[in-house]
């Protein structure tokens, strides 16, 4: 017993030792390059932005150290800013069920009814837009959506209208239909690499035990595939809240989502508006991936991504 004692008190002091020590830190060296650039590039500015949103900004745009909440208090009783930043979470809803509804159907029979061969080839036709420039694709939908865009000369060759109509751009709708297209392919990916690893073999033996094939898909590929479409959720709604760049050139004046306030903070040199502002929308994003991170596991989304 005095041996094994001494066995442990040895084994103490060599955990505690220098060289003991020395291998602790070796085996943490390869995180602290993620640990420097996730504070250098996230932690430092998002404190900065912090500090700075407690501030206020004098007649001349300079940047008065008094501390005080008066930037929050104005988004809430404001009703611009509020209207403006319902209507964000309401368009980003929209365009996430949107492309939740058509990706859905599109993975589903990709995986089931396509060879692999094809479906590589589907998946690569879906990636392609992603080799352009993202702001090359926005204003090809303004062009398409425009009074003397595609949409409105196809309407006129079928006889639908009769004149270039202006109800398919510079209002919310033109907004939803080029942020569905922009991330249709973040929600398509996402539920394929889900419905692909997903045993069809299960609806059969569900079928034969007398479920109809509704309720086959409601209780069990929607159940096991749940981590593929909050991932999708998540690829999909997070960034449209802070999109402002599609808004701008689709939507217009009327079309502003509330990215393009805290834009508009930032051209105007109200910097500490806009960072109570900016982290209005930073708290409430990372509310939604600790809800979301209740159902899903972190290597779920790396997996998926």
């Amino acid at each position: 017993m005095t041996t094994d004692t001494a066995s442990g008190a040895d084994s103490a002091q060599l955990a505690g030792s220098t060289p003991g020590i020395r291998r602790e830190i070796g085996r943490l060296a390869p995180l602290v390059p993620g640990f420097v650039l996730l504070a250098v590039l996230f932690v430092i500015p998002l404190v900065f932005m912090l500090a700075i949103s407690f501030m206020r900004t004098d007649p001349n745009f300079n940047l008065v150290v008094d501390w005080n909440v008066d930037n929050y208090a104005r988004f809430i009783n404001v009703p611009t800013y509020l209207r403006t930043f319902l209507k964000t979470l309401g368009m980003a809803a929209v365009v996430t069920t949107a492309g939740l509804a058509t990706a859905m159907p599109f993975a589903y029979f990709l995986v089931r009814y396509v060879s692999h061969r094809w479906q590589r080839i589907i998946l690569l036709a879906v990636i392609v837009p992603f080799w352009t420039s993202y702001l090359l694709r926005v204003y090809a939908w303004q062009a398409i959506l425009g009074e003397h865009g595609a949409l409105n000369q196809a309407l006129m060759a079928v006889g639908l209208i009769h004149e270039p109509s202006a109800l398919f751009i510079y209002n919310d709708f033109g907004v939803g239909l080029t942020l569905w297209y922009l991330y249709f392919p973040f929600a398509a990916l996402a539920l394929y690499a889900a419905l692909e690893k997903f045993d069809f073999s299960q609806f059969n033996a569900a079928q034969d035990l007398g479920a109809r094939p509704s309720q086959a898909f409601r209780h069990i590929l929607l159940p096991q595939i749940r981590p593929g479409i909050i991932t999708a959720c998540i690829f999909v709604f997070i960034p449209i809240l802070g999109e402002f760049l599609t808004p701008s050139l689709v939507g217009g004046a009327s079309g502003s989502l509330i990215g393009n306030l805290v834009v508009n903070f930032y051209r105007g040199l109200q910097y500490a508006e806009m960072s109570a502002l900016a982290f209005v929308i930073a708290a409430f994003v990372t509310v939604v991936l600790i809800v979301f991170r209740r159902y899903l596991r972190v290597e779920d989304v790396v997996t998926r991504a």
